[in-house]
């Protein structure tokens, strides 16, 4: 199907091979930078709660805890529009910069906070500052990534290059996981939570000064430079309304594929601790193969969707994803099916939607408007429902329901199963 005039026709731009892989490396790069940053928080708000949030209640301080990975999210999408019009309007490879250098120095200072023992309820406000600052960053770095690849990608590889550069995401989780493995195994539980989770941090940090590294060299995207600063406010404007069909998509589509990845990769340890199917350190080691199997899926998924279209690749995903969410999890929670092979499949089911929406979204508009338009409606998805899902989990968890988390999962993978159906394509040029 074709677009309006609003969505012209999509088309390769890029300086030849050798620009186009250091593209792909410089957007690659910064998702693992991205992901780390994120998911470390996650995975050792167990660890450090009891230090930066005051109180006698242990759960209750992990909710808190929960609250600062969901408030970053908050932000997401005003940082999304402020970092994204930056990146529509000075360049992809500033915007990219720009993004990491702010991620990365939040890093250093959140390993550096003082403990509510020190400064009382100053600990978690300061704590939540840094969130908020990094949340407004991190909200324009994916979709100028995706921008980004998709302008620089060649033609026919587009949903293979879309695989790799989301990758970076997984290779994020993967390290963050192995970072909490080795934490465990070297500080054992009280030392991380007496204080090593700090090194985490530091960790986030070090990445990210390696991803300015590589991005030094990269260079601007043809197809920016060929249309910088032609576009006015109003036509901007009128760009975003004749595209708002499919803004609406993005929004549901990351609806459903943002549940599903937040459950795989960063709350399932929790939750298979809670139904006693694995230990603590057991399901954080359990998470590593697993994150492996689902970069060589996603790689697998984009260049098949490069061949078959990239709306069948992800409705087929989508679909399967739906229907296979509860039946993997009451197979953990039975103890028919062991941790890492359900979690294995489950991020199988997602491989197909991780891997070929990065792209998908970034074509869907015009290059004048592409990292807004595309990153508004995303971050807010992912904000609404990715960065409250392990929020929403703990909740339903304390209070008696945890055998809804995985029906909401399946709920929220049907719901982007049908909103497939309200994207329209712009024309594809190959080149």
């Amino acid at each position: 199907m074709t677009s309006t005039v609003a969505a012209p026709a999509v088309r390769s731009v890029r300086g030849g091979t050798d620009n186009g892989r250091k593209a792909l490396l410089a957007a690659t790069v910064g998702g693992v930078v991205e992901s780390f940053d994120w998911a470390i928080y996650a995975v050792l708000a167990p660890y450090f709660a009891s230090q930066l949030f005051p109180g006698d209640d242990p759960v209750t301080k992990l909710m808190a805890a929960y609250l600062g990975f969901a408030v970053g999210f908050v932000v997401r999408p005003f940082g999304s529009y402020v970092m994204g019009r930056l990146s529509d309007t000075r360049g992809r490879r500033f915007g990219l910069t720009l993004s990491m250098a702010i991620i990365s120095g939040a890093s250093v200072l959140i390993a550096a906070l003082p403990t509510a023992a020190m400064i009382g309820v100053g600990a978690p406000v300061l704590l939540l500052l840094l969130r908020l600052v990094q949340g407004l960053s991190m909200g324009g770095e994916n979709p100028a990534a995706a921008a980004y690849v998709t302008e620089t990608a060649p033609g026919r590889l587009r949903f293979l290059y879309s695989a790799i550069s989301y990758s970076g995401v997984i290779v994020g989780n993967i390290l963050s996981f192995g970072v909490l493995a080795v934490l465990l195994a070297t500080l054992g539980k009280d030392g991380v939570a007496g204080g090593g989770w700090r090194i985490g941090f530091l960790v986030a940090a070090a990445l990210g000064l390696l991803a300015l590294w590589i991005r030094r060299s990269a260079e601007e995207s043809e197809a920016f430079a060929e249309q910088k600063s032609t576009t006015t406010r109003a036509e901007r404007f009128a760009l975003y309304k004749a595209n708002a069909r499919n803004m609406l998509a993005v929004f549901l589509l990351t609806l459903g594929i943002t549940v599903g990845y937040y459950y795989g990769t960063t709350y399932l340890p929790q939750y298979a601790e809670k139904v006693g199917a694995a230990s603590g350190a057991d399901s954080a080691a359990a998470m590593l193969l697993p994150l492996v199997v689902l970069i060589g899926a996603m790689v697998f998924a984009g260049r098949t969707a490069d061949r078959v279209g990239e709306l069948k690749a992800i409705r087929v995903g989508l679909g399967l994803l739906a229907l296979g969410t509860v039946p993997l999890m009451l197979a953990l929670a039975h103890g028919t099916m062991p941790m890492w092979l359900v979690t294995t499949v489950y991020l199988l089911l997602v491989a197909t939607p991780l891997g070929v929406t990065n792209v998908l979204f970034a074509q869907l508009f015009p290059v004048a408007v592409r990292t807004v338009a595309m990153g508004v409606p995303f971050t807010v998805g992912v904000g609404l429902f990715g960065g409250t899902f392990p929020l929403l989990a703990e909740w339903l968890g304390k209070t008696g329901h945890l055998a809804a988390v995985p029906w909401w999962a399946a709920a929220a993978a049907t719901i982007a199963f049908l909103a497939t159906f309200l994207v329209r394509l712009p024309q594809r040029t190959d080149s």
